[in-house]
């Protein structure tokens, strides 16, 4: 997966056009069952008001730093004043159409010890003509944007949908849509539609077997003349399908707090993705990951591009990609850690046979900062350095096992003859805060400590695990093979 995009997300324009609400919550502590009906009390200690519907998928491309605009319809109300006060604070330029007869939709819940204790519905469905209203609005704006994004939520903001489209794609934007609607022809043009997998059966979809599952997608994007369908699927991830591959994504999240809001943040993250650059299959990898962190969140949550960039680099450190990640694009990485205010550490060795003492040092060096890199001597280095017996284990899987522990962020080779087999070229690119090095070494005789020191950073020497050494691990072994 090619990483790059997360550097460009600012790239992304997106125009949300669709159902946008006030979501309010209550907070406060549940003591006691009310005298007057066997319901809890709960005395309400804090209120807050959120963006909702499509609101809060136009706030999520916001904090991923994508542009944004959103459409929709608002009565002249309260709430109304309140949902745009709310998108003004989120840099969002909303034009919204104000409906003087119909209310602004808001959904109010009542919040106790994290647990959602009742939900109130104030709204009353938009109408064809509202919805007109909305397109004339689309025809003046779409020209700003790339992408359209229809967020659906069957309110009636989006009557007038297969109109929409046909805007949207006479102007040569990509459609996405998130459906609410069981008659996916609505939705024809589109270039993506992102049904859960309760839409996906009421349009006809069906899932007694994977091979079922697939065939009827297929047949759902032919008739319905769609490009691409992501079907979400809960607890068994999501799958992106189009008429000749399918990609299955396994579920990201550890614990799930609230699924609110999980397919605006799905495929708010997967158009700002696609806004940056990335393919589709990766835009959809980074989009379920984006899910697992909102739901374990409270709340209709938004996910920030830090908290994607880290909960990306685990990723790629389970999944064994991370070590194969080009210089380049590391560099790239090491830049936006930097621009978002996180500490860099450097330190480098052969890490030929990892052993406890490296595992310590290198938990040491991280603590140090926010983000680590290791840099490894290639394998022609180290036969220089050591003999020509050595390494014992090539840099491939030296790199696969280094990338592997959680205090390692990026893995970066080094070692040729121009570089006297030092890391010092390599410690200017990266130009770390901190560099650290284990043994007894003097600062002055650390390979890169004069450009670090120089630039304002720190030098650190640890002291490495008595008895603990590549050395030692392999005399012990040829000992006992004797």
């Amino acid at each position: 997966m090619k990483l790059t995009a997360l550097q460009q997300l600012n790239q992304a324009k997106v125009l949300v056009v669709g159902d946008v609400m006030l979501d309010r919550y209550w907070h406060g502590d549940t003591g006691r069952i009310s005298p007057e009906a066997p319901v809890p009390v709960v005395k309400v200690s804090a209120l807050e008001d959120k963006a909702g519907g499509a609101a809060n998928v136009a706030k999520n491309i916001a904090h991923l730093d994508g542009k944004v605009g959103l459409l929709g319809l608002i009565g002249e109300d309260d709430n109304g004043k309140t949902l745009e006060a709310i998108l003004t604070k989120e840099n969002i330029e909303s034009r919204l159409v104000n409906v003087v007869e119909l209310p602004t939709i808001a959904k109010m819940r009542v919040i106790s010890r994290h647990q959602q204790v009742v939900r109130l519905d104030l709204e009353e469905p938009f109408q064809l003509s509202h919805s007109q209203l909305l397109l004339e609005r689309l025809k003046q704006e779409v020209d700003k944007y790339d992408f359209v994004l229809f967020s659906d939520y069957n309110k009636g903001a989006l009557c007038a949908i297969s109109d929409m489209i046909a805007v949207a794609k006479a102007a040569g934007k990509t459609v996405l849509i998130d459906p609410k609607n069981s008659d996916l022809s609505l939705y024809q043009g589109a270039d993506f539609i992102t049904p859960n997998l309760n839409e996906f059966k009421l349009a006809g979809g069906d899932t007694s077997s994977e091979e079922a599952l697939t065939s009827s997608a297929r047949e759902l994007l032919k008739t319905s003349g769609i490009g691409a369908m992501l079907l979400t699927r809960s607890e068994q991830g999501m799958s992106l399908i189009t008429n000749t591959e399918k990609f299955d994504f396994p579920a990201q999240v550890q614990e799930v707090s609230d699924v609110t809001g999980a397919g605006d943040t799905v495929i708010a993250t997967l158009t700002t993705m696609l806004g940056a650059g990335m393919s589709a299959k990766d835009a959809v990898e980074v989009a379920n990951i984006a899910a697992g962190i909102a739901v374990s969140k409270l709340g209709a949550a938004t996910v920030s591009p830090e908290e994607l960039s880290r909960k990306l680099g685990q990723y790629l450190r389970e999944t064994g990609e991370h070590y194969q990640t080009p210089f380049e694009e590391v560099l790239k990485h090491i830049t936006f850690a930097k621009q978002n205010g996180e500490t860099i550490v450097f330190t480098n060795g052969c890490f030929d046979i990892l052993h406890a003492g490296h595992v310590r040092y290198l938990a040491q060096a991280k603590a140090m900062g926010d983000r680590l890199v290791v840099g490894l001597n290639n394998d022609e280095s180290i036969s220089r350095l050591k003999g020509p017996e050595r390494p014992i284990n090539p840099l491939k899987e030296r790199a696969m096992v280094l990338s592997a522990l959680a205090s390692v962020d990026w893995v970066i080779p080094f070692g040729s003859v121009e570089e006297n087999d030092t890391p010092a070229k390599l410690i200017e690119m990266v130009n770390p805060d901190i560099l650290v090095k284990g043994g007894d070494y003097k600062v002055e005789d650390i390979a890169g400590a004069e450009h670090v020191l120089n630039q304002g950073g720190k030098v650190e020497v640890l002291a490495f695990l008595d008895g603990c050494s590549t050395s030692n691990v392999i005399k012990k072994a040829q000992l006992q093979k004797s």
